[in-house]
């Protein structure tokens, strides 16, 4: 029996109803539009691919790396076949109209989005999220590849040693970790010769009260501590052990005070010492252990964070390191370059995958606070996937559903 084809109400048009499933519970088409009016960037006419739709679009990109633009933006639409013919494929723009609507949109909207939505999502009974009263996060940065074009290259600079020039360019990136999650905020971007430190000063101020960050030597300054402690935070950090701390009062529990200095320059200006708590320890049974380990903390009271406790809960900094894996390897794709050939546009395709990871990972919290489990257990492999064969299934269904 033949079907009667569904028709849609009055005024609406059928990209008003696209949306990412699974993806879209995340940003809900109303953050979106709230966004698109914050940056000035909400479509002015009515377009094939409006603002909203090509928002969608670039978190999608980020799914299916190793599919062409038209093929992602087909499963964008292929349930979209329902409301005339079933028999006739959805119209998909063409690889200039897709590269147009992605240049008019730009990256603004997508940075936004990502500073809006990605939050820490772990709740009480999440676990592994918590050391007693804080939050565990951490602090880290790496690099991705990017396409090879010159204004990439001009832009971000590219490695090199003794034998020549890296093949691809590439950004350099920081992040916030939520440990318990693998929820990746805060984050920016910029060019690869951009230290990591100097982009850290750009995240850590969304640290604050209740949270404990993590972090390696490399973040260890007296600026970059400040910075990170402004809000209310307290923190974890190695430093190294050239780093001079002179013992001011033993602790019981084997820990000691310290003060951390200013530099010259820092102190010219003003700044004062702060007083630091300063944790050294030897790691046993491990393979080729560095002699001492050192650690400083803003957590003064060795009874409220003993010793031993804080020393093993500094190794739940490597947390950071399977959240970089699963976003570099697992959702891009081994030995795969972010595909956008102008500056704005990797950026663009940059907050995107953001965005893409921050959902998948949202939707494994939830899933492991149903099933009563540590949201480590859950396969991020898998979830990717589940989230993929979801996309054509409600590619019609509104956000607001």
């Amino acid at each position: 029996m033949a079907r009667t084809a569904a028709v849609l109400p009055a005024g609406q048009r059928i990209t008003d109803y696209i949306s990412l499933g699974v993806i879209a519970k995340y940003f809900p088409r109303h953050v979106i539009d709230d966004v698109l009016r914050q940056t000035k960037r909400e479509s002015v006419r009515e377009r094939d691919l409006p603002a909203h739709v090509v928002v969608y679009y670039v978190i999608a990109l980020a799914l299916y790396m190793r599919s062409s633009y038209r093929e992602v933006l087909r499963c964008l639409l292929e349930g979209l076949h329902w409301l005339a013919d079933p028999s006739l494929a959805p119209r998909v723009a063409g690889k200039s109209g897709i590269s147009q609507a992605r240049t008019r949109l730009g990256a603004a909207p997508l940075r936004t989005l990502y500073d809006t939505v990605a939050r820490p999502v772990a709740g009480e009974k999440t676990r592994g999220a918590w050391y007693r009263r804080w939050r565990l996060m951490s602090l880290d940065g790496s690099t991705l590849d990017v396409a090879d074009t010159r204004e990439n290259a001009e832009e971000y600079g590219r490695p090199s040693n003794h034998r020549g020039a890296c093949a691809y360019p590439k950004i350099r990136f920081v992040t916030l970790l939520e440990c318990g999650t693998h929820v990746l905020c805060s984050a920016r971007m910029s060019g690869y010769k951009t230290s990591e430190t100097a982009l850290a000063a750009e995240v850590v101020p969304a640290l604050g009260s209740g949270v404990l960050c993590l972090a390696d030597r490399l973040f260890s300054n007296y600026r970059l501590w400040n910075a990170a402690r402004k809000n209310g935070a307290d923190l974890l950090w190695r430093v190294s052990l050239s780093l001079h701390l002179t013992p001011t009062r033993s602790l019981p529990d084997g820990s000691f005070l310290s003060t951390l200095r200013p530099s010259d320059k820092d102190r010219r200006a003003g700044s004062e010492p702060v007083e630091v708590r300063v944790i050294d320890y030897h790691l046993k049974g491990v393979e080729n252990p560095e002699p001492l380990y050192r650690l400083i903390t803003t957590i003064l009271d060795a009874e409220a964070a003993p010793a031993s406790e804080l020393a093993a809960l500094y190794h739940q900094r490597w947390e950071i390191e399977t959240a970089l894996d699963e976003l570099k390897t697992h959702l891009r794709g081994s030995r795969i370059v972010l595909r956008s050939k102008m500056p704005e546009l990797v950026e663009q395709e940059f907050y995107g995958l953001l965005l893409s990871h921050y959902a998948i990972r949202s939707l494994m919290h939830e899933a492991a606070l149903k099933a009563d489990e540590d949201p480590d257990r859950i396969s991020f492999r898998h979830s990717v996937r589940v989230v993929q064969r979801s996309i054509s299934r409600s590619g019609v269904i509104p956000p607001s559903a």
